[in-house]
């Protein structure tokens, strides 16, 4: 789990923090210092990385010929960037990392919103939440980069996030209270829901 003084430092204002952990549960590493390598599909290993010097050797030894992504984010490192000179440490720097990849994740689910009409109705967005992270994965939405793609801008209007183990062990707890009490006072009782306004969303 991210610390929450992280995101709130560091993560793209324009996602609220349940998003921003969710997002780096989902496509993220909880290591900083992370490097994945893909070349034609199939992953290569690479050493573990155990300094800021040591993951970015790596990352400028395959950037500009696989796919490599880096960080809590598991950002892809090289977008952007012409030689793999011009990498630089900051993309294994925590804050940093967090507050690019989130920048570009919340660009990438303006673009899949788009895609489906930015529709205001709340069960439709864990689909968008869900292709937005396969995208981020994958670097592709509809044929086309995602990360090199404009930013269409708009909004996505509401969120329900999905609720942690704890929330859920709480609610099951409370129902299952409820239940013994009086059947009548069961009804409407179910997952822990939390609903976050995404309507600030905006810029890259």
């Amino acid at each position: 789990m991210l610390d929450a003084a992280l995101i709130k430092e560091c993560s793209d204002p324009s996602l609220k923090p349940a998003i921003v952990e969710q997002f780096v549960t989902a496509a993220g590493s909880a290591d900083p210092l992370a490097v994945t390598v893909k070349m034609s599909g199939r992953l290569i290993l690479v050493p573990k990385a155990i300094s800021a010097d040591e993951a970015m050797a790596i990352v400028r030894q395959y950037a500009g010929r696989a796919v490599v992504r880096v960080g809590l984010t598991q950002y892809p490192a090289g977008v952007g960037v012409k030689e793999p000179a011009d990498l630089k440490p900051v993309l294994v720097d925590a804050c940093e990392n967090l507050r690019r990849g989130t920048a570009m994740f919340a660009k990438v689910l303006r673009i899949v919103a788009k895609w489906y009409g930015n529709p205001a109705n709340d069960d439709v967005f864990p689909q968008i939440f869900e292709d937005a992270v396969y995208a981020w994965k994958t670097g592709e939405f509809e044929g086309a980069s995602v990360f090199q793609a404009p930013d269409p801008g708009g909004s996505v209007t509401t969120y329900r996030a999905a609720p942690s183990d704890e929330e859920e062990a709480k609610s099951d707890s409370h129902l299952d209270h409820a239940n013994t009490e009086s059947p009548e006072k069961s009804h409407g009782v179910g997952s822990a829901e939390m609903r976050i306004d995404l309507s600030r969303i905006g810029g890259k």
